[in-house]
């Protein structure tokens, strides 16, 4: 059977399937604003999404990632019949596997050239530096939390020559003081504009005795079309 009608109840795969086949989107979260202009149904956000709203929706198929929703809702979706691919995305190989297994596996889509555009890119990075910096990446602030173990933002700065300091830390995402952060022995600090907006002044001046690299949220955590020019981006950013 033709998958028709899709609901994504993540940002990335909402841009990635908006790309591909806008036609197929019929119902979007509050979060997903890439690209301007979705006409698709709003059904919540990726942590509370209005099941009811998704099921009255008659999807052919739901788009969920296992970091961004939560299982009772995915339980909650599949329980009343709808079929829901549900992708992990930790590193950037895993990225490119999982989208191509949505749009194409999933959704029945020809592979996007996007899609090839972007794995191209990210093979031809130059090698990076022998000794890479070492970079705390803050995602919160009050209370402060940064990237942790197994991240997806994480692998993308490691390609790049940067390390995250807490890249061994028990948690993906982990609270850690503002004194601590800033005795960890980091070269640098990364400050994205989300999922906390930090921008040139909020976020650098807690960190007086480190550079701070100012990067596009999306460039860093996206996971879809942007990942084309994720690469000149963030070198550029990170320099």
């Amino acid at each position: 059977m033709p998958v028709e009608r899709v609901v994504s109840l993540v940002p990335s795969l909402t841009e990635a399937v908006a790309a591909t086949a806008p036609g197929l989107l019929v119902g979007v979260t509050d979060w997903c604003t890439h690209p301007a202009g979705l006409t698709a149904a709003r059904i919540g956000g990726t942590k509370n999404p209005d099941v009811a709203a998704v099921l009255a929706l008659r999807p052919d198929l739901v788009l969920a990632n296992e970091e961004e929703n939560r299982a009772p809702d995915l339980a909650a979706l599949r329980a009343a019949g709808t079929t829901v691919l549900v992708t992990e995305i930790r590193t950037l190989d895993q990225a490119f596997a999982e989208l191509h297994r949505a749009l194409v596996t999933g959704c029945g889509l020809r592979r996007p050239d996007w899609l090839d555009a972007a794995e191209a890119a990210w093979a031809a990075l130059p090698p990076s530096a022998s000794v890479p910096r070492r970079a705390i990446v803050p995602i919160w602030r009050r209370p402060w939390m940064v990237l942790g173990r197994d991240t997806f933002a994480g692998d993308l700065l490691a390609r790049l020559g940067v390390r995250n300091v807490y890249a061994d830390h028990a948690e993906r995402y982990p609270r850690i003081p503002l004194d601590e952060l800033n005795a960890s022995g980091a070269d640098l600090v990364v400050l994205p504009d989300e999922p906390y907006r930090f921008t040139a002044t909020d976020g650098p001046e807690a960190f007086p005795a480190l550079p701070a690299a100012l990067v596009d949220g999306r460039y860093l955590t996206w996971y879809g079309p942007s990942l084309a020019a994720a690469p000149a981006a963030l070198r550029a950013a990170l320099r």
